[in-house]
């Protein structure tokens, strides 16, 4: 399918962007991210000229957490899970980036000191990498407990978003708190109900897509953090790491920090998604040219 990644919509592209697509017919829109919020798309639908049906996927995530009790206990010990796995990995993780900083601001030297900041470099590339699979294991893990397919009220909202998106023009995700988006995208099992048509996504709703999440700010009232990686969102686009507000988050001119940043996840392209960008991903999963991303060197 063709997918579109726009960046924060402050001053909207969307319009333009559903008018270019020449979309006909009812458009899905999940704007789940926004929480207590949802609801409130007067504006996503004056744009989408009155065409949207939202999918409502936090009120009807609360309502499963609600009616299904062995959701809702299963989901507490999940968190707890993944909030230690978080916690190993950030205290490990910061040990490991260290030695990358102080390898890297060495004086240039011989052979044996690249070869020392490569290595350290792979170690946190490791540590991403096991982090990812455990936390991927263990969300298997429950998904594989509670089988969502056999709770009748997670069955019947499946079925619901499913009828929608089945006769959708294209699928819509706004921004807003990514690990919401992605727990409900899996959830109610928004990727093996796609239909084909386009998606069009910003901000965190874009990075709900990808086969890697990855939160960072470097500019956080306490001072910059190191990037860390989340999880994994609906994996239909692979191998990019997307970062919103780009600009603002992160020290786009600190080059030996942005170099180590891209070696971290490459081969993945690490991709600012500013206001006003527009990226079309074709249904081959074809990048247009010229896209511009953050860069080892």
């Amino acid at each position: 399918m063709r997918i579109v990644l726009l960046g924060p919509q402050r001053r909207p592209t969307l319009e333009g962007v559903a008018r270019s697509l020449g979309l006909s017919g009812p458009v899905a829109t999940v704007t789940a991210g926004w929480q207590e919020r949802e609801p409130d798309d007067a504006e996503l639908s004056r744009v989408l000229g009155g065409r949207d049906v939202n999918l409502r996927l936090y009120q009807r995530w609360l309502d499963v957490r609600d009616r299904v009790p062995e959701y809702a206990a299963g989901a507490g010990r999940l968190d707890g899970v993944l909030a230690e796995l978080q916690d190993l990995y950030l205290t490990r993780l910061d040990y490991a980036l260290r030695a990358v900083y102080a390898l890297q601001h060495r004086e240039p030297g011989d052979g044996p000191r690249s070869q020392a900041l490569a290595e350290a470099v792979a170690a946190v590339r490791e540590l991403d990498a096991t982090h990812l699979r455990r936390v991927n294991e263990a969300r298997l893990e429950f998904f594989d407990r509670l089988r969502p397919h056999d709770q009748p009220v997670i069955a019947e909202y499946r079925a619901a978003a499913s009828a929608v998106l089945a006769d959708a023009a294209a699928l819509v995700i706004a921004g807003g708190h990514v690990g919401v988006l992605a727990e409900v995208l899996h959830l109610f099992n928004v990727a093996a109900a796609l239909n084909g048509a386009p998606v069009i996504a910003w901000s965190a709703g874009a990075m709900a897509l990808t086969d890697r999440i990855v939160l960072f700010h470097d500019r956080a009232p306490q001072g910059p953090g190191h990037p860390e990686v989340y999880g994994s969102g609906l994996s239909l686009i692979r191998d990019v790491v997307l970062l919103p507000h780009a600009r603002a988050r992160l020290l786009l001119d600190d080059a030996p920090r942005m170099a180590v940043f891209a070696r971290r996840f490459a081969p993945a392209r690490c991709v600012p998604l500013e206001a006003g960008t527009r990226i079309d991903v074709s249904a081959d999963g074809a990048w247009p040219a010229g896209i511009r991303t953050i860069e080892a060197a």
